[in-house]
């Protein structure tokens, strides 16, 4: 028996030697060959939503809309002991798996490669432990009658329905782990009869058999908390709104292809014209302890999913994300983006849930940005059973629903002032913390705010130009003399500050090109935000 035991460690060791032999990178390339045909006709590379969407929100179809140059991903497939696994436009880069030599070699084999990132930096020795992400949300409690009033009131979205601001109109797309029988189960009838359930893609199996895997329930119970529909007993956040779904999670694993899958799913939702994501999902610890991430490198602007939501926030995209569910151990990514609006949980009381990831100083923004019930939250599960279940899973997406509903209400409203009415609605904005961040919104209040600036905006401030060559102006209201105006880059660090006067021309010649966010400071305290784009 002893020596049948050590048999089995050594061929166990053997495996696991073998398994991290194989290498994980991303491979950047170095053009897009097809780049300026491309963009001299956006509709071959996007869809007249995502035109649209850009148009109207000032935001620059640039080399990264267009797609990653398909025979530089035939030669990768070709290359020795290469598996190829998922592309980015964004990034022009594809990820691959291989053995390090092999990888290596494609630097030299290849002038069309221009770097390769290892997963695995080598920097350190980072043992973190590895547990099943949804071991809290497992936790299904069956009952016979159930409602969402708590935790739609407790955001204050019921008014916005009652309104008529239900999310019509808005395309949202949710990137899970596995959406079972969406297209087949009561709880989403509703949804299927108005059209409003556009399929999607699994990015883990490559297929658009999107609701075939049935490994995980996961995404059909946070898909539920918005689009969810039985007469008189369940309604979601944001009934009305226009789903895609993207399967991303690959639960038998933890490994970073699983980032790559992700920042495909952003892609794809952006060049379809979506303009709410929602993903309960995140990274920190990976089965290979030599990819997972060091707390330090949870900064909002450091793994390859943060850099991706931060230009995904720059595309005109709003990403809401759970905070995570590792309580003191921190946020994971890419919650942990600046670009990203982060959800922590709280109970039916509106109290901090234990389980709920906490924010730090590490984080480049606030983190947690604000809370949403997640402790005991109403779910249709895929047997459509009305259930209860804990998770930053699905406080993200209630809250997502309800972001959504605020879209429709506020259409001309930038992500970024989204985000801020949001956050500013909320229950502790004055005095934010890294448990709830700045509370639990208001998503009336948010309304009311989003209705106050936008009038402010078109009736009294004018900036332009916009896009910004080298500098702007500000046309302010005759009863106004100067006010106080300040600029942040995407990652929320401020690089200008200063009092002005009508027509003052202001510089930005020494810019780096990219999106800012423009904050006019009024007089009542209030303050009004522009996307200004330097070209």
């Amino acid at each position: 028996m002893v020596l049948k035991t050590q048999l089995f460690l050594v061929t166990f060791l053997v495996c696991q030697l073998t398994v991290f032999a194989q290498q994980d990178a991303w491979i950047y390339f170095t053009d897009k060959p097809t780049a300026t045909a491309s963009l001299s006709n956006p509709i071959s590379i996007l869809t007249q939503a995502a035109i649209d969407r850009k148009a109207n929100h000032s935001v620059a179809i640039d080399e990264r809309d267009v797609p990653v140059h398909e025979p530089y991903i035939t030669l990768i497939k070709a290359s020795t002991g290469i598996i190829y696994k998922a592309k980015s436009k964004w990034f022009n880069a594809v990820h691959v798996r291989g053995s390090e030599a092999d990888i290596n070699s494609l630097m030299t084999t290849h002038d069309l490669v221009d770097e390769i990132v290892f997963a695995d930096s080598n920097l350190n020795a980072r043992m973190e432990s590895v547990q099943n992400k949804f071991q809290v949300e497992a936790n299904l409690t069956n009952f016979n009658y159930g409602t969402t009033q708590n935790q739609v009131e407790m955001l204050n979205v019921d008014e916005l329905h009652i309104a008529n601001y239900t999310g019509d109109g808005v395309v949202v797309a949710v990137i899970d782990a596995g959406f079972p029988n969406v297209n087949t189960m009561a709880g989403f009838e509703r949804l299927r009869t108005a059209g409003n359930l556009k399929g999607g893609y699994d990015f883990v199996d490559r297929t658009t058999a999107v609701y075939t895997s049935t490994a995980s329930q996961h995404g059909t119970q946070v898909l539920s908390t918005m689009a969810g529909f039985v007469q008189d007993q369940y309604v979601g956040t944001a009934p009305d709104a226009t789903y895609y779904l993207f399967r991303t999670e690959d639960v038998a694993s933890e490994n970073p292809v699983e980032e790559s899958y992700w920042l495909e799913a952003v892609e794809r939702a952006d060049s379809l014209g979506v303009q709410v994501i929602n993903t309960s999902l995140g990274y920190k610890g990976f089965d290979n302890a030599n990819y997972s991430y060091t707390t330090a490198q949870l900064n909002g602007n450091t793994t390859y999913s943060s850099k991706g939501a931060n230009i995904a926030f720059e595309k005109g995209l709003i990403l809401i994300n759970s905070a995570g569910n590792s309580g003191a151990s921190g946020i994971v990514t890419p919650a942990d983006a600046a670009g990203v609006l982060t959800i922590a949980a709280v109970d039916g009381n509106g109290i901090y849930a234990s389980f709920s990831s906490q924010g730090s100083v590490i984080q480049l923004t606030h983190k947690p940005d604000v809370a949403a019930r997640g402790s005991g939250s109403y779910v249709i599960n895929s047997s459509n059973q009305i259930s209860q279940s804990n998770g930053t899973s699905f406080s993200s997406p209630i809250l997502a629903g309800g972001v959504a509903s605020l879209v429709q209400a506020l259409p001309d409203a930038t992500n970024a002032e989204i985000m801020a009415y949001i956050r500013e609605s909320a229950s502790q904005y004055s005095s934010p913390d890294f448990f709830l961040g700045y509370g639990i919104p208001d998503f009336q209040s948010a309304l009311t705010l989003g209705l106050s600036h936008q009038t402010a905006k078109q009736l009294e401030f004018e900036v332009f130009p916009n896009p910004v060559h080298s500098e702007f102006f500000i046309k302010l209201p005759y009863t106004t003399d100067s006010i106080f105006i300040s600029i942040h880059n995407v990652l929320g660090v401020l690089v200008y500050e200063n009092q002005v006067e009508s027509m003052q021309p202001i510089s930005m010649e020494t810019f780096s090109k990219g999106l800012y966010l423009l904050t006019i400071h009024t007089e009542n305290k209030k303050s009004i935000t522009f996307k200004l784009i330097k070209e």
